[in-house]
């Protein structure tokens, strides 16, 4: 490495601990080791005397012909005896999941008690972790998974962070759901994915990649579930922010199903090049001009920073429209260009 490359590069890291300010200890750390969130009542489930498919470590694929095979009355009984389990477990019918979280939700009481709509997971342990559908999955030959960023919450997973609503993943997907549905009526599904623990803001946690490997597991067994069960339907991924991160690492083990990946005010996808992705996806990618995200160095040093930014010419994806984008969260928003470009994206593969 020449001088002025190291000078760079030292320069590029000083500016990721500036902004992240924590201790050099805690971003300098080691990768810890991914570990899977077990669904609640995964214990019992794992001694039930019927050996039932494990939900961490099994194939979403066996855990659909197991339930498959276990016939109508089978499924309904382990749904209302393990709705923690079932409605967290990949490969299960999408019915079947909609049951058991509705149940989960209802006994969790307020403020899950009764929330209008379907889920394909519900957890309220710890930050909580949600996936709401918008539009008929039954019906759709075109499913678009939107994965957030920092700081959202189960808490904050329908009023946003911080209280606004333009943050919140339901009130996005939603949005994302509407416009789509134009380009692809009655055969389009948008689903909030908040499967993983996101860092808390701007710290150490989103410098590293720590969160977005173990959101990467979580994000492939979850593609895999709606493959299992909807094999004919295409899936596009779309990532926010920090999102993109965790997309980018589980793109090398999604399935051949996911056509498109759009990524849109990302620090990095864990690559230098769209090539390293290992992914024979499209990929897309937008950075308005008036994201702070640009000021974030396009580097990985010592174990921190993503990579390349997907904007970046070099990066080699493809690149819509984000000139009408006011700042780092307004993405989605209803009525600009980079709304209008995801939704083609995400209902039919194009931007225009």
């Amino acid at each position: 490495m020449s001088g002025g490359l190291v000078a760079r590069g030292c320069t590029a890291l000083a500016a990721v601990a500036v902004t992240v300010a924590p201790a050099a200890s805690t971003l300098l750390a080691a990768p810890g080791v991914v570990r899977v969130a077990a669904p609640a009542g995964t214990a019992a489930w794992r001694a039930d005397h019927r050996r039932l498919p494990d939900p961490v470590s099994a194939d979403p694929v066996a855990v659909h012909d197991f339930l498959t095979a276990a016939g109508t009355a089978g499924r309904r009984e382990l749904a209302a005896e393990y709705p923690g389990v079932v409605g967290d477990l990949d490969g299960a019918p999408v019915a079947l999941r909609y049951a058991a979280n509705r149940r989960a939700m209802d006994a969790a009481g307020p403020p899950y008690r009764g929330r209008a709509g379907r889920f394909l997971l519900f957890d309220p342990r710890g930050d909580g972790r949600v996936a709401q559908v918008f539009g008929d999955l039954a019906t759709a030959d075109r499913i678009a998974v939107l994965v957030p960023g920092a700081s959202v919450r189960g808490a904050n997973f329908w009023t946003g962070a911080g209280g606004r609503r333009f943050r919140s993943p339901s009130v996005q997907a939603d949005g994302l759901y509407r416009e789509g549905a134009r380009y692809r009526p009655g055969r389009f599904a948008v689903i909030a994915w908040l499967g993983y623990e996101t860092p808390k803001g701007v710290n150490a946690a989103e410098a590293r990649e720590d969160l977005a490997r173990a959101g990467a597991v979580a994000l492939d067994r979850f593609v895999a579930g709606l493959v299992a069960d909807r094999p004919r339907a295409t899936v596009a991924l779309l990532g926010h922010s920090y999102g993109s991160t965790v997309i980018g690492l589980a793109a090398r083990r999604l399935p051949r199903q996911v056509t498109d990946i759009a990524v849109f005010g990302s620090p990095g996808m864990g690559v230098t090049d769209v090539t390293r992705l290992g992914t024979t996806a499209r990929v897309w990618a937008g950075q308005s001009r008036r994201d702070w995200i640009r000021w974030v160095p396009g580097i990985r040093l010592f174990g921190l920073g993503h990579g390349t930014k997907p904007a970046d010419p070099a990066f080699g994806a493809r690149v819509f429209a984000t000139a009408d984008v006011s700042d780092h969260d307004h993405y989605l928003a209803p009525g600009t260009d980079s709304l209008a470009a995801l939704a083609r994206i995400a209902a039919s593969g194009v931007r225009r």
